[in-house]
């Protein structure tokens, strides 16, 4: 039977990583993969680009049911260490908004740059390996992968969640973690778009691929500032994929149509410059004017002259434009799902080495952990911070 001194299970962004800066170390390492390819997660994400970490990374970009989990490993291996990296591959790569960086070219650059590291561990990858039983014997792990046993003095579990099955997606990892004994806390899709009651989808038909700047506000008090988009399915665009993290079956949402903006005062100068303006067209040099005539086909605002609005009806706008009260029918699940929330409850796990608390020798890091980051990069620094902090606490089996 072949030996290793670790197994790693997954071969995306968390599951490479840890393997790379484990053989680095010395250790005999076996990465196994469902796939065809390595990273495949990687190679789409941020629009190919790979938005591989954020500039603002901090412990209070995650969700968690354990908030200060995160906190060691993220201090340990921080985003800096991983973008000392992308420069050493000379990778060139720039800032898009809020902190977020992505490569010039291409993601198959990070694939890449994961790969050669791997290389320089004598890391061995195997593809297209279904583990189908994993068991421990004394201090080893038995993993039977494509009918063959090959076993390892550890075991890291690095395989995601359930978004994007697509990409090979699979509860390998949940299942895992039952059977030996770990709690697994309810998952659901994160980083999502919200789908639409009929009525409300229908009457937004016309705004499908119109996007807005917002700030969208959950019921816990949740608030993000970032464009909203209008889609033929329902609402999109960062502000609402961040905010499906918070949003809980039956909610509403808050959404300010036109955050920054004094109605007030805009509406008082409006009516002395044009008086018979109409309201359609004044708020058509706030809004996009199909959105504009969205809401008055909805009945949301009247069909009227500036100079005929009270005082009562410019706060009903007012109101309506910037809380406008969205009850989403649901979201469109972990097909479009960009990270799963919930996950291995982290209570069990080390926070220092990511390990079981109660079964020594198994780990469990990035996606697959109830570690949620924020649209933006956080979520792959979480795969490289909680990977880096595995990966150098990996023992040297005794008989390799």
């Amino acid at each position: 039977m072949e030996k290793f001194d670790a197994i790693v299970i997954g071969a995306g962004a968390a599951g490479l990583f840890c393997a790379a800066q484990a053989g680095q170390r010395g250790l005999r390492v076996l990465v196994l993969d469902n796939g065809k390819k390595a990273g495949r997660k990687i190679l789409m994400s941020g629009g190919g680009r790979c938005n591989f970490t954020n500039l603002y990374t901090e412990p209070a970009a995650y969700l968690s049911k354990n908030p200060h989990f995160c906190k060691s490993a993220l201090a340990r291996y921080t985003q800096w260490d991983f973008i000392a990296l992308v420069q050493k591959y000379q990778i060139a790569y720039h800032e898009k908004t809020l902190g977020q960086l992505f490569c010039d070219d291409s993601a198959q650059q990070i694939v890449d740059l994961l790969l050669a590291e791997c290389e320089s561990g004598n890391v061995v990858i195997r593809l297209r390996s279904e583990v189908t039983e994993v068991q421990k014997q004394g201090d080893d792990f038995c993993v039977t992968v494509n009918g063959k046993v090959v076993s390892a003095h550890s075991l890291v579990v690095a395989s995601g969640g359930l978004s994007m099955p697509g990409l090979g997606a699979t509860p390998l990892g949940y299942r895992l973690a039952e059977q030996f004994g770990l709690p697994v806390l309810p998952t659901r899709a994160a980083l999502v778009p919200f789908t639409l009651h009929k009525p409300l989808l229908e009457a937004l038909q016309t705004l499908s691929g119109v996007a807005v700047p917002a700030t969208v506000t959950a019921q816990d008090g949740t608030r993000f500032a970032e464009n909203i988009l209008f889609t033929h399915r329902g609402l999109s665009g960062p502000a609402i994929l961040q905010i499906s993290s918070y949003w809980h079956p039956g909610e509403y949402v808050s959404i300010n149509l036109l955050p920054g903006t004094d109605l007030a005062e805009f509406f008082t100068v409006q009516r002395e410059k044009h008086p018979n303006l109409s309201l359609r067209n004044a708020l058509a040099k706030l809004l996009p004017k199909r959105l504009v005539e969205c809401l008055q086909a909805t009945g949301d605002l009247p069909d009227t002259a500036l100079n005929q609005l009270s005082k009562a009806a410019q706060q009903e706008i007012t109101d309506k434009l910037q809380n406008w009260q969205v009850q989403p029918n649901g979201t469109e699940g972990y097909r479009t799902a960009e990270v799963t929330l919930g996950g291995v409850d982290t209570q069990a796990l080390s926070s220092k080495t990511m390990e079981a608390r109660d079964v020594p020798g198994l780990y469990f890091i990035g996606e697959v952990t109830d570690v949620t980051g924020w649209l933006g990069g956080y979520n792959f620094q979480w795969a490289w911070s909680s990977a880096w902090a595995c990966a150098q606490a990996l023992p040297f089996s005794p008989d390799v």
